[in-house]
């Protein structure tokens, strides 16, 4: 189908497509939403781009010649003092930035405490509930840590909720119908955080380096694959960082409905 056709496609839902190396042109986007998409290489010209939002991981994004990742990346940074040291490069950087995680999640945890339990199921603009990012939170920890570092092939909870948009793999759960209470996915969420404790707390500069054993058998991250540990341990602290800043947004909505 060319732009030529001029056909009416309002409202079409495009999922788990493949559009490399697709072109677009003359075309209206408005309110269209994009979640979960990779844009790399992606080139746009003579674009109207008003009242637009973006979150993810975003790299080289040059905008009318500026490279505005950097100036975001700092303007984060002064906006979030704590920000950075969810960065370290150093064993006792690991231990610090999760001292700090540890606080500030239990001062969120405190905040959702306060409403009715079941305004924690509930979704906010679409994203998960607060008990579906507890849930998905011990997935990345399970992955990251007890499969890639501790060798467990298959670490995950029967409650553990990868992201929405992975495709089933044998072994990993996906029960999104679950509807565990805040305790029940408290002790989850708990059990994945002491792994990772007991992890940091023994961590030396010399290991951060290393690479791991190649995964053995199907799940997350995919069989065969080797990271250096810092890379694993990164990926846990920057899914703490980010889903507790998305729940501490989505809490400020679910308290002005309670």
């Amino acid at each position: 189908m060319s732009s030529d056709d001029g056909a009416d496609l309002r409202g079409t839902r495009f999922e788990h497509a493949d559009l490399r190396g697709a072109r677009f042109a003359s075309v209206n986007l408005t309110g269209a939403t994009f979640r979960s998409v990779e844009l790399a290489q992606v080139v746009m010209r003579g674009v109207e781009l008003v009242d637009a939002s973006f979150d993810g991981w975003i790299q080289n994004l040059v905008i009318n010649g500026v490279d505005v990742v950097p100036l975001v990346e700092a303007a984060l940074d002064e906006r979030y003092p704590d920000r950075p040291k969810f960065r370290p490069t150093t064993a006792d950087g690991f231990r610090e930035a999760w001292d700090l995680n540890e606080r500030l999640w239990s001062a969120t945890v405190e905040r959702a405490r306060r409403l009715p339990p079941g305004r924690l199921h509930e979704s906010v603009d679409e994203e998960w509930s607060f008990i579906e990012t507890l849930r998905h939170l011990a997935f990345a920890s399970e992955s990251w840590v007890g499969r890639c570092l501790l060798h467990d092939w298959s670490p995950w909870h029967p409650l553990s909720l990868p992201w929405d948009e992975m495709r089933d793999r044998p072994g990993v759960p996906r029960d999104r119908a679950a509807r565990p209470s805040l305790d029940e996915a408290l002790a989850l969420r708990h059990a994945a955080m002491a792994m990772v404790r007991g992890v940091v707390d023994g961590l030396t500069d010399e290991q951060l380096d290393r690479r791991t054993e190649p995964l053995v058998g199907p799940g997350w991250p995919d069989e065969g694959a080797t990271f250096p540990v810092r890379e694993c341990l990164l990926v846990v602290l920057n899914e703490e960082w980010s889903h507790r800043m998305y729940a501490e947004r989505d809490l400020a909505v679910l308290e002005e409905r309670a």
